[in-house]
């Protein structure tokens, strides 16, 4: 980046004025100095630069000046042209200052990895030693065969066989829940799923919403939804899942819908899916097992494609906390853990203001899981007036 070095500025002085505080000043005494000789006055300090001084306030879009003042230095998100001295914005955002230092801050933004984030992915490509994952970042992040646990023991070799057998872990359209381990200099993350917690994701509904900058809310029915046309949502908004929250949680869902497991993934994916303690399952069963067989038998159900029959009380449970996840991101709420309890519970307390006319009406008791209009705005006046 070129930087242009300015002569220094001189203030428009009354010479006169200056000249008859010099003759006071003077001296006459031997080896004293006459500055009243002197008729030049010396430069002024370059003035200091005021906050916000021609700098375009609000939102800036791509192409419009931010300023054209040349003390500023461009920061991200920011171009320079050669032939002047004006910073551009380059995407729409919000004008960012530090010290002299401008930068925008994007509106909408990919996910950047950070070491510790768990992150849900989607499987893209299967390679011969390791798996591409889409986590909503710039780069598909990788997740290596020798990170992941595999039947037979945590600590075995990863042999040829394996590698030929890859495929029966994880094949394309999977979604995993991983940690990222490693964030190497092009930005791309390696993954792993070496806990017990970790691994394939079914019996639930998936959501996409942004974890940086905030943009629109998807969510899509996968392999094991919960329904037809669970996942049919879009919407525009600046919220996203807050980071260093807790981003696994199950929640004692009403209306005898059970135990539901919550992950918010900080790359902005959501999974909402039917409990299974297989842990516990295993354990009951297997009193006298060795651990490594112990290690054998839970691999086999972290890895099984195959969905577990899932209750209608269930599933509209699930339906309802999906919809008060929709319901945040269309208000601008971040996403995390107390949003997403304290909105679902708003949303139990709307469906007690409708009414005891309608609880005879089975139609009527069926339809109260949709969430939109004044029952949305309602959530979110609850929800805001919570915290």
């Amino acid at each position: 980046m070129a930087i242009t070095i300015l002569p220094p500025t001189v203030e428009d002085v009354d010479l006169s004025a200056l000249n008859s505080d010099i003759d006071a000043m003077s001296m006459d005494s031997d080896g004293g100095v006459d500055l009243a000789t002197d008729k030049a006055s010396r430069p002024s300090k370059r003035p200091r630069l005021v906050e916000g001084t021609n700098i375009t306030s609000g939102i800036v879009t791509p192409g419009e000046v931010v300023t054209d003042d040349p003390q500023w230095m461009r920061g991200h998100g920011t171009y320079t042209n050669p032939l002047s001295t004006s910073i551009i914005a380059t995407v729409a955002g919000n004008v960012q200052k530090t010290n002299k230092l401008l930068s925008v801050q994007p509106l909408r933004a990919r996910y950047t990895p950070e070491i510790g984030d768990l992150v849900v992915g989607r499987i893209v490509e299967v390679q011969s030693r390791r798996w591409k994952v889409d986590v909503a970042a710039p780069l598909l992040a990788q997740l290596p065969l020798s990170a992941i646990n595999l039947p037979g023991g945590i600590l075995r070799r990863r042999t040829s066989a394996d590698e030929l057998q890859i495929r029966t872990f994880f094949s394309e359209g999977d979604l995993v829940v991983a940690e990222v381990q490693t964030v190497h200099s092009d930005g791309a993350a390696s993954l792993h799923t070496r806990s017990l917690k970790y691994g394939k994701l079914r019996n639930g509904v998936f959501l996409a919403v942004t974890g940086t900058g905030g943009s629109g809310v998807s969510s899509s029915s996968v392999k094991g939804g919960v329904g037809p046309g669970a996942g049919s949502m879009s919407a525009s908004s600046t919220g996203g899942v807050v980071r260093s929250r807790r981003q696994v949680w199950t929640v004692n869902t009403a209306n005898g819908g059970g135990d539901v497991d919550v992950i918010l993934g900080v790359n902005g994916y959501i999974w909402i899916s039917k409990h299974a303690d297989g842990t516990a399952s295993a354990s009951s069963t297997t009193d006298n097992v060795s651990i490594t067989r112990l290690e054998e038998i839970v691999s086999s159900s972290i890895y099984s494609s195959q969905n577990d029959d899932i209750a209608p009380q269930t599933r509209r449970e699930i339906g309802r906390l999906a919809q008060c996840i929709r319901v945040l991101v269309q208000g601008g709420v971040r996403v995390d853990e107390e949003t997403v309890m304290g909105a679902y519970e708003a949303s139990l307390q709307v469906d007690l203001e409708v009414g005891d006319e309608d609880d005879d009406d089975d139609r009527r008791k069926e339809g109260r899981e949709y969430l939109e209009g004044d029952k949305a705005r309602r959530i979110l006046e609850l929800v805001l007036e919570g915290k």
